[in-house]
């Protein structure tokens, strides 16, 4: 090849790749761009997304979120780095950052992050202010008492206090309760699940409300938590979801692909079993098996039978 040739096939594959990054746009641009996607991360939400003892981000939504991460690389035509990769290393970098619960959808809506990944309900309310992908879990809100309390319902409540996150769908469910009862309990806002459990587990509350298979994992990672028990009906039914940015019909695309990708691969399965099933990397195992409901969802994805 002459030398000539040789530069006129550089130059055309530089305008193609000019070409293709100048159709870029939301989401995808703005990680191009910056050369970096934002993983919002929760601390205790097992086990789905929360701290190891090495204070790293790990669990069932983060492990979603860097398949996400692997496909927006990909798409990018660029190698997907760790959070704690060497600086030289060149590639779309995973910067996780911590994210308390009132505060998760509007660093979405903002910019603040590019995926939220945690244990986030996909309501049509939250819809008008963020995206979601695929449900990838179905959980309801329920109860944690103290075993001897002789509490086995919200009925049993009344002139008491729950605890519960702020910004969650449990406290919604939680205030609308309280409101129809006579006396009403209150209903005590905490920053996040931790806060909340500590106020059970000190007996400054009666119950700590949340998803059923968050109060499993803060029972099951809590010495003291076999003082506890989870009670009652489901007073609220939570379908997960990774949350981004509305009004951005490209990377709405790909989330959607890189789920049926990992539902098609069995990643989606494999993910469950590991986070739900088996022992988690703390130690703890939530024996918890997958439902009829999540099973036809995971089908319906491209899961093969």
């Amino acid at each position: 090849m002459t030398r000539f040739l040789l530069l006129l096939l550089l130059v055309l594959c530089a305008s193609g790749a000019q070409a293709r990054d100048s159709l870029l746009t939301g989401t995808l641009k703005t990680v191009h761009d910056r050369g970096t996607v934002l993983i919002g991360v929760r601390e205790s939400s097992i086990p789905f997304s929360y701290l190891n003892k090495a204070r790293q981000p790990i669990g069932f939504s983060v492990d979603l979120c860097h398949g996400i991460a692997t496909d927006i690389a990909a798409a990018l035509n660029a190698d997907l780095i760790e959070a704690d990769a060497p600086a030289w290393q060149k590639g779309v970098r995973i910067v996780y950052v911590p994210v308390a619960p009132d505060e998760r959808l509007p660093k979405v809506a903002s910019g603040a992050i590019d995926l939220e990944c945690g244990s986030t309900t996909a309501s049509a309310d939250r819809a008008k202010i963020v995206a979601f992908s695929p449900i990838f879990f179905l959980a309801g809100t329920k109860l944690m008492v103290p075993t001897a309390s002789g509490i086995g319902s919200y009925r049993d409540l009344a002139g008491k206090t729950v605890a519960v996150s702020t910004g969650t769908t449990n406290a919604a469910a939680l205030k609308a309760l309280a409101s129809r009862m006579t006396p009403p309990f209150t209903v005590q806002e905490t920053p996040d699940l931790a806060a909340a459990y500590g106020l059970l587990a000190a007996g400054k509350a009666a119950a700590f409300a949340s998803d059923d298979v968050l109060l499993a994992g803060m029972a099951a990672t809590h010495p003291d938590g076999k003082r506890f028990r989870i009670v009652g009906d489901y007073l609220s039914y939570e379908p997960y979801g990774i949350a981004f940015r509305r009004d951005d019909p490209m990377f709405a695309d790909l989330v959607k692909r890189s789920f049926e990708r990992m539902a098609s691969e069995g990643t989606l399965r494999a993910l469950y079993n590991r986070w739900l099933t088996k022992r988690l990397p703390t130690g703890e195992n939530l024996s918890l098996p997958i439902s009829p409901h999540l099973q036809e969802m995971y089908r319906a994805l491209g899961e093969p039978d």
